[in-house]
């Protein structure tokens, strides 16, 4: 009889069983989102979690294990959803205190509407290089300018994939950002190499969506015929419901001067959110009880301006709610993936079928992006692949800093491109897409996102044509050794062969 102290044997997955959670995790989401067209993933991530927990429990897990895994993941994210509680703050408040109705009125008395969207993008991608968070980008400046879009008669999803390319790449180069040093850490190197490796991606994607975004503007938007009327109204509106001034920008650079300075983000946003809600009884003269109202439940004006209404009124903590419970429960899924192996044994069956650096570069961003798409977190999208596949490409003689990039792309990249993860439901949040109430059109900004989808894909380029893809040096190769990392062998001839289409190569075995 066994002892209940005795270790508990757990059963690994076959490829079949770890797909079931999966595959019908994706059939009920389609139900509910193509079928019922409610876009609400809660219940369907909340079946998938059951789902995921019987095939534990059938693999020898105790519910208290699985338990354990879901709570871990949700952990090891919850400094996350503290940047999402900052930035529902700060979205209230600094309505409120007139800096994000400051921003609007200067960009649209400031800015041609044809550069508008290109400027959009750069503007977003300085302001997430300095804070380091894409989401904290998206809820302040994100927000200032599709006010301003919408003053220019700009297509809010236009606007929107502005500021998600500018807001996310940003994130992705940013030596503050924690994606940006998650992605090393789990492959081996250290973050500044990983920014300089993901520059040949980064720079021909910024170019071309820059260029994209510019003939837009130019396509959409006749200068001369742009609609001064609407803009006019909407300036007047502004200036008769707060009053206007340069000033009113200091919490916002406060925000910015902190993160120059290396704070941690949540102290930074918090900050932030004090200083504007001063600003507001300083500068608005709105009361202390109002200032928590707003921090609380959001903003609420009539401007007798439908689109400034419908952009203002919003914000607080308890807007950001909806977002919130969708991340932990997308999380919980994911955890119980990963606890249960079902997402280890897909990534190892993939494995053993690439043999050649560029199957292995393909298959680690497809998975990256593939967890980003069943699990709904951009962290377990890049620790997950980093750490099963960095072996693999050790044993290929290829430098890991060609793995971080990819897990970066995948992960933190296309993250706010899928509606029900983290980064999406944060995006349709915060910059009022209005997806649950039927505006179904502005998922147009994903495909309109053209740097976060651009970069992958130049990046499979490299991977299929072997440039920009560093070998692994004698240095990478000596600390390997020193720090006694895993390494697959029996790779080395097997890539030759896989390069030049001769022969197939044996499993790997990690030593």
């Amino acid at each position: 009889m066994t002892s209940p102290k005795e270790p508990i044997a757990y059963k690994q997955p076959s490829l079949m069983l770890a797909l079931i959670p999966v595959v019908l995790t994706l059939l009920v989401l389609a139900v509910q989102l193509f079928y019922f067209g409610d876009f609400t993933p809660h219940i369907p991530l909340a079946i998938g979690l059951a789902i995921t927990s019987l095939v534990g429990v059938k693999l020898g897990f105790r519910w208290r294990q699985i338990e354990e895994g879901v709570f871990h993941v949700i952990h090891v994210s919850l400094p996350s959803v503290s940047v999402l509680i900052c930035v529902g703050m700060i979205i209230g408040v600094w309505i409120a205190s007139g800096t994000v109705p400051t921003l609007i009125y200067y960009g649209l008395t400031l800015l041609s509407p044809t550069i508008f969207l290109a400027a959009a993008m750069l503007l977003c991608s300085v302001v997430s290089v300095s804070l380091g968070t894409s989401w904290g980008t998206v809820g302040t400046v994100g927000l200032a300018l599709m006010g301003i879009g919408a003053g220019f008669d700009i297509p809010v999803y236009w606007t929107a994939g502005a500021v998600v390319s500018g807001a996310f790449f940003g994130d992705k180069i940013s030596p503050l950002s924690d994606t940006t040093n998650l992605a090393p850490a789990v492959t081996g190197t250290d973050v500044f190499s990983h920014i300089k490796n993901m520059m040949p991606t980064t720079i021909p994607a910024m170019l071309i969506a820059f260029a994209i975004y510019l003939a837009a503007g130019f396509t959409l938007i006749d200068d001369n015929n742009a609609s001064f009327e609407r803009i006019d109204a909407i300036t007047a509106a502004l200036q008769a419901n707060f009053s206007i001034s340069a000033w009113l920008l200091l919490p916002a650079v406060l925000v910015i001067v902190l993160a120059i300075k290396r704070m941690p983000p949540i102290p930074s946003l918090f900050a932030g959110a004090l200083a504007g809600a001063v600003t507001a009884m300083v500068a608005q003269g709105v009361g202390v009880h109002e200032v928590l109202t707003y921090a609380n439940s959001g903003y609420s004006i009539e401007t007798g301006v439908a689109a400034m209404d419908s952009l203002l009124n919003r914000g607080g903590i308890q807007s950001m709610m909806w977002t919130i419970s969708l991340i932990l429960i997308a999380l919980g899924f994911g955890g119980a993936l990963e606890k249960t192996g079902c997402l280890e044994t897909i990534i190892r069956a993939i494995m053993t079928k690439v043999r050649s650096f560029k199957g292995v570069q393909t298959a680690a961003m497809l998975t990256s992006v593939s967890t980003n798409l069943v699990a709904g977190d951009p962290y377990l999208s890049i620790a997950l692949p980093g750490r099963m596949y960095a072996p693999t490409y050790r044993g290929l003689g290829y430098s890991t800093l060609n793995l971080s990039r990819a897990i970066e792309e995948g992960g933190t990249l296309i993250s706010p491109l899928i509606p029900w993860n983290a980064g999406g439901a944060f995006v349709i949040s915060a910059l009022g897409l209005g997806i649950v109430e039927g505006n179904i059109e502005n998922l147009l900004y994903i495909p309109l996102a053209f740097a976060c989808w651009l970069s992958p894909v130049i990046g499979l380029i490299y991977a299929q044509t072997g440039l920009f893809s560093p070998r692994a040096s004698e240095e990478e190769r000596k600390l390997w050794q020193e720090q006694g990392e895993a390494v697959a062998t029996d790779l080395g001839a097997a890539a030759g062969e896989a390069e030049t289409g001769a022969g197939t190569a044996p499993a790997p075995r990690v030593s």
